[in-house]
């Protein structure tokens, strides 16, 4: 009789923990007060303009500093940027395959996950290609336009050089619509554990609970794949 037995794994250190929930903070501020500039006639959570305005201002730089103190954290103090968000070749050619039929198909006939977090290899593979195009990509280019928008008299040639204010504005709010479709397939994939809270508790207390025989199936199947 094969008895399942669980370990706790610290996953999530407090530098990431704090940077994770000023982040989520900023980013959920950010939108709503985003919603009632873009659409004062329909939405009014904040009371003036002016105030939307302003909380908006500061929500984004909370966002761009909790940023850099992520960047700093995992490039400078646990120097694990590359190997925690970069794809490998392995994830490219096999791992992206399965991760993406385990969410699609086993996950809802019961199956374990084909990746088992540990503190070097947080992230599937198809997380970290989200992480790697959202932290790299989509993060840089909403905080710049936010910065431009931000600072439009002194920007002037650069806001100019895009295609004007409108240009600028439309751009801002495209690129923050995706920010917010990721976040809540984010939100949404995280129920998909054990329980529905068992990937928000990490986050709380820095420990996630992994059976100890599903990593090992995972990781003789990832031998003979």
């Amino acid at each position: 009789m094969t008895t399942h037995s669980s370990k706790r794994v610290y996953l999530q250190p407090t530098p990431v923990r704090i940077w994770h929930w000023l982040n989520a903070l900023g980013i959920v501020t950010l939108g709503l007060s985003g919603a009632q500039i873009r659409f004062p006639e329909y939405i009014n959570l904040f009371g003036s303009y002016k105030a939307a305005i302003e909380l908006h201002n500061t929500a984004g730089i909370l966002v761009a500093l909790s940023f850099t103190f992520w960047f700093f954290y995992y490039t400078c103090i646990a120097r694990k940027m590359t190997q925690l968000y970069v794809p490998s070749s392995d994830d490219l050619r096999h791992g992206l395959l399965r991760q993406s039929v385990y969410y699609f198909f086993n996950y809802f006939r019961g199956k374990p996950s084909p990746h088992h977090p540990t503190p070097d290899n947080k992230f599937n593979p198809l997380q970290k290609s989200a992480y790697l195009a959202i932290m790299f990509v989509l993060m840089p280019l909403v905080s710049l336009s936010g910065i431009l928008l931000m600072n439009i008299a002194p920007l002037r040639e650069i806001v100019l050089l895009i295609g004007g204010l409108k240009i600028l504005v439309g751009i801002h709010f495209l690129l923050s619509c995706a920010m917010f479709a990721f976040l809540f397939t984010h939100l949404y994939l995280a129920t998909l554990g054990k329980t529905p809270l068992a990937y928000f508790k990490p986050m709380w207390n820095g420990w996630e609970e992994i059976d100890e025989h599903e990593s090992e199936t995972t990781l003789e199947s990832g031998h003979h794949g």
